[in-house]
């Protein structure tokens, strides 16, 4: 199948490539199925997600272990029930990055990871209370300590 997509160019994809979020993205509740592109270069770290209904519309996600190995989200029962896992490394985990100019400004959302179970590509994003929402992309690597829920 083919795909227009803001970063790529028209693409072609597999059906079960599409990631499904039942209730959306917060803040864009109607956008429920996208695809995960990685970026060249990035080695799977850094990701669009993009949506499949609307063309213009496509999130740069990142990897947060590779940016702060010691990130340690929690889901609660209830979440690990609705993916149908027993632990959370069973899932992958993307922060989404708001990319500003110049791209030092830019910041991470560690709070709202976006959360996909591997198999069945559903996803949610959930909320972790202990992690900021904007976390200057520019801080990473400095030696700092990482808070854990």
């Amino acid at each position: 199948m083919k795909l227009q997509t803001k970063y790529f160019g028209e693409i072609e994809y597999e059906a079960e490539e599409e990631v499904r979020f039942p209730s959306g993205i917060f803040g864009f509740e109607d956008e429920r199925r996208f695809l995960l592109l990685p970026f060249e270069g990035s080695h799977g770290t850094m990701l669009c997600l993009q949506s499949m209904k609307t063309p213009a519309l496509a999130f740069v996600v990142l990897d947060p272990f590779s940016l702060m190995p010691e990130y340690a989200p929690e889901l609660r029962e209830a979440e690990l029930k609705q993916f149908g896992v027993q632990d959370a490394g069973e899932l992958g985990f993307y922060v989404l990055c708001a990319v500003k100019n110049p791209p030092s400004e830019s910041t991470v959302n560690l709070r709202c990871p976006v959360v996909v179970h591997p198999k069945t590509r559903e996803a949610r994003q959930i909320i972790m209370e202990c992690y900021e929402m904007r976390h200057p992309l520019a801080e990473f690597g400095r030696g700092e300590e990482a808070v854990s829920c």
